[in-house]
């Protein structure tokens, strides 16, 4: 049995990665855009930032974990509950 050789996958290093975007060239290739976090600001009243205080500590998690876990939780839950598309050929 033949092994089949595996596309030449080109190495880069930050100088390369640097003239490639000087160059106008596309770089996007070799970053992984599909985790990227962006930052947003969120105000909620004062009474609600100590209840989130007061239950990290109980779990031992820093705030901001706490609010990432329960909004991927509430996120996950949602899509569960989603009403299936709808399908043309059924007639729905």
């Amino acid at each position: 049995m033949k092994k089949r050789k595996s596309p030449k996958v080109s190495k880069t290093t930050g100088a390369n990665l640097e003239d490639r975007f000087d160059n106008g060239e596309s770089v996007l290739d070799y970053f992984d855009t599909k985790n990227a976090i962006r930052r947003i600001n969120l105000d909620i009243p004062e009474w609600a930032i100590f209840a989130l205080d007061e239950e990290a500590e109980r779990r031992g998690i820093a705030r901001q974990a706490l609010v990432k876990n329960w909004l991927i939780d509430k996120i996950d839950e949602a899509k569960k509950n989603q009403l299936p598309k709808t399908d043309p050929r059924l007639g729905r």
